[in-house]
């Protein structure tokens, strides 16, 4: 008897000790299993605030290279390229009323066959010694913004023979292909031909050589290049008629 109840108590003892290493087994799991659900929840953390760190990082790309894109816009046109609306008919065929075009404030020259845009706030004619003397145009009809071509540069001779309706540059004739018509009169003049153009200054004429106001008449006379806007590079409008203004010899 004695034995069966040592018996009983060592089995209890046993039953006792698996017992608590079945508590201890189950604190491990559970913290186990604690410790992966904090490093599962650590690691989505980490990943949401990835993404976030992304679309901002997307967001202020975006921003950038819209103001990039506005400054580069805004540079352009006020210093490189302004869109002008061209009047009148004194550009035919080269240009008619209401293209549009750009016009760069930045380019070399102007040289012979550019296409100039004209600030006509003053008329420079010439006086007996050949320098260019300033005219007062208050009151007048082109005292406005004007378009043409350039003829002659600085130091060149210009000569217009109306009977064989020529324009000759140091005694050559001009080939002028871009003319609508050539002339036929000079009954009306600023100068008398031939004349040596000083430094500074350009003469101009339009395309449309019998309608137009240019260099010929006394209320324009020589541009002064300081009265030079920019050089037309661009017809843009209309679109079927998008052309390149550049000239070659």
């Amino acid at each position: 008897m004695a034995e069966e109840n040592k018996n009983t108590i060592e089995e209890t003892d046993e039953i006792n000790e698996t017992a608590d290493t079945a508590d201890e087994v189950g604190t491990a799991e559970a913290v186990v299993s604690a410790s992966e659900d904090s490093t599962d929840d650590n690691g989505e953390a980490e990943i949401a605030e990835k993404k976030e760190a992304k679309i901002v990082d997307d967001i202020l790309e975006i921003v950038e290279s819209t103001l990039l894109t506005v400054f580069v816009v805004i540079m352009i046109f006020t210093y490189l390229l302004h869109p002008i609306t061209v009047e009148g008919t004194s550009m035919n065929d080269t240009l008619f009323k209401q293209d549009r075009v750009f016009m760069s404030t930045v380019y070399f020259g102007p040289h012979y066959g550019d296409i100039i845009v004209i600030n006509n706030d003053a008329a420079y004619l010439l006086d007996e010694n050949g320098e260019a003397v300033k005219k007062d145009i208050t009151g007048s009809d082109y005292k406005e913004c004007l378009i043409k071509r350039v003829i002659a540069e600085p130091g060149q001779t210009i000569d217009i023979d109306p009977e064989k309706e020529e324009v000759l540059i140091d005694g050559k004739v001009l080939d002028e292909p871009y003319i609508k018509d050539t002339i036929n009169s000079l009954s009306f003049t600023a100068f008398d031909f031939p004349i040596t153009i000083p430094e500074g200054y350009y003469f101009a004429m339009g395309d449309n050589r019998r309608v137009s106001a240019d260099s010929r008449n006394p209320a324009i006379g020589l541009i002064k290049k300081d009265q030079i806007y920019g050089k037309a590079i661009i017809r843009y409008y209309p679109l079927k008629d998008f052309k390149f203004l550049t000239f070659r010899k």
